[in-house]
Parts: C-alpha cells; sequence; structure tokens
C-alpha cells in the first residue's frame, strides 16, 4: 500500500525538503523503535489518550518519518503517533523510510518538537547542547540553523548550571524559566536552597524572587566590604574625623589610596582648609 505525499516535516526544517517524491509504506509496529536521540523525556498521558482517540475515528493523518536499522527501523519523527497507535491497537502505521545519519535524527527529533513546543525548557536546554556538542556548532551558529534568537538559546542552556535537583524543580513544573534565570542571579549559593524552599512553600512569583535576591546580594555585598576594612586604616580615619569634625573614609588598594573628606557648603571647605594647612 503507498500514495504520494504532499509537504510534511520537511516544512518544519531550515532545509526544507520537499516530501512529494517519497513513498508512504505501512510498517508494522513491533518492526519499529523509538528515536535514540528523542529530547522529549516524557510524553503527556492525556495528549497521547485524544491523539488516540483521534487515531481510532480518522486514522494516522500524516505518515511517521523512520530510517531503517539493523534491528527494523527507528522513529526519526512522530513518536507521539506511534505511542497513540499503539494504545489504539494498531498493528502497523505509515510511514516514509529517509536515509538520516545520526546526527540529522537529532536535528529533526530537535526541530520536531520544537516547533509543536512540546519540550520542558530543560528538555529544550539539553538538546541545544547535545546539538552544539554533536555538530561542534556555537550558539551563533544554532541560533541560525534553528531560527531562535542566540539569547534566548544562551539564557534557556544557562538554567543547566544549577543544582540537578533545582534543574528537576523546573523541569517538572514547580519553578519556571524566569524562576530558574532570577536565582542564577544569587550570589551567595549557600542561600539558593533556602531561598527555592521559601518559593516553593509561598508560591513567590518570579518578580517577587528577583527582589529578594536583590537584597541578599546587597547584604553580601556589604559584608563583604565590611569584612575587608582594614583596623589600622579605620582607626586613622576615626582620629581624622575627630580632628577635622566631619566624615572621613581612607581606602588603599596595592599601589595606592585616597582619602575622602566630606563637607557640607563653602563656609565648611573653608574650614577644612584652614585647618589643613595648620
Amino acid at each position: 500500500m503507498a500514495k504520494r505525499l504532499g509537504k510534511g516535516l520537511g516544512a518544519l526544517f531550515n532545509e526544507v525538503e520537499s516530501t512529494e517524491d517519497h513513498v508512504v509504506e505501512m510498517v508494522a509496529l513491533k518492526d519499529m523503535r523509538t528515536n535514540p536521540y528523542q529530547p522529549r523525556k516524557t510524553f503527556d498521558t492525556d495528549a497521547i489518550e485524544e491523539l488516540k482517540v483521534s487515531i481510532l475515528e480518522y486514522g494516522i493523518i500524516q505518515p511517521l518519518i523512520v530510517r531503517q536499522s539493523i534491528k527494523g527501523y527507528e522513529i526519526v519523527a512522530g513518536e507521539r503517533r506511534f505511542r497513540a497507535a499503539k494504545e489504539a491497537g494498531l498493528t502497523e502505521v505509515p510511514a516514509i523510510v529517509k536515509e538520516y545519519d545520526d546526527k540529522k535524527m537529532m536535528e529533526i527529533a530537535l526541530l520536531e518538537n520544537l516547533q509543536r513546543e512540546d519540550l520542558t525548557v530543560i528538555e529544550e536546554a539539553e538538546a541545544y547542547k547535545n546539538l552544539m556538542d554533536e555538530l561542534g556548532l556555537t550558539q551563533e551558529q544554532l541560533s541560525q540553523k534553528l531560527g531562535k534568537s542566540r539569547s534566548h538559546i544562551a539564557n534557556v542552556m544557562r538554567l543547566l548550571s544549577l543544582p540537578e535537583d533545582i534543574i528537576l524543580n523546573i523541569s517538572n513544573g514547580e519553578l519556571s524559566m524566569g524562576h530558574g534565570r532570577a536565582l542564577l542571579g544569587l550570589k551567595n549559593k549557600e542561600q539558593l536552597y533556602p531561598l527555592v524552599d521559601k518559593i516553593l512553600t509561598n508560591n513567590l512569583n518570579v518578580r517577587q524572587v528577583e527582589m529578594m535576591i536583590t537584597e541578599l546580594n546587597e547584604a553580601k555585598k556589604k559584608e563583604k566590604q565590611k569584612k575587608k576594612s582594614d583596623p589600622f586604616l579605620e582607626s586613622q580615619a576615626t582620629k581624622l574625623r575627630d580632628v577635622l569634625g566631619t566624615n572621613v573614609k581612607i581606602q588603599k588598594n596595592k599601589h595606592k589610596g585616597k582619602i575622602e573628606i566630606e563637607f557640607y557648603n563653602d563656609d565648611d571647605l573653608e574650614r577644612l582648609i584652614m585647618l589643613l594647612q595648620k
């Protein structure tokens, strides 16, 4: 059983490929294997059930794309249809057999899921990383290939630098991408887990988390500055404050330093100059 096919998944890819000359074959489900490069780790059971009902009523409208392997066929695109067809009790499905190498398999699997917005943000980040590693691409090159902005790819991939259990929180929807991006800005990493606990317990939104992180970072900055204070310089500044009757700061680095003396108006400045001239 075969028929001609109009434009199919090729329209999803940057390298647009006409499928008009490809024959649709009926392939046994028992001979099919899932795509080893499938970026999607979880499949919505409700969505599979809905697709199963549709298949039982209308059949599979869009053929799967597969490649031949040593043991039957590997699914290039259409794993959800494959799963729903099994649930529906089908023994075979329409498919187009293509010759793709591993890199092309990975690329098409990602593109298919991105087009349908089926990936979680973590699955998306991992897929970007795998594509860059396997194809030797930069973020800019990947951006051009996928039609996504480089900043979007960079922001998504940065989430992978978070601890694994927090990545899991994002992956299962307990935290959003916005929460994850905000957490990346926290300076004191020891405060990361207590903050995540607060977010989950109090259902904090991204804006609230950003404000908390700003406060925590400011506190850390002040603490760092306090720790760096030199007791000798502090004592000398105190002596000058007593003599001059105004606030004095002394700052010193490796090669030089400076003294800051505050004044409040022209008369106060003149008074300080007279004191310094004595």
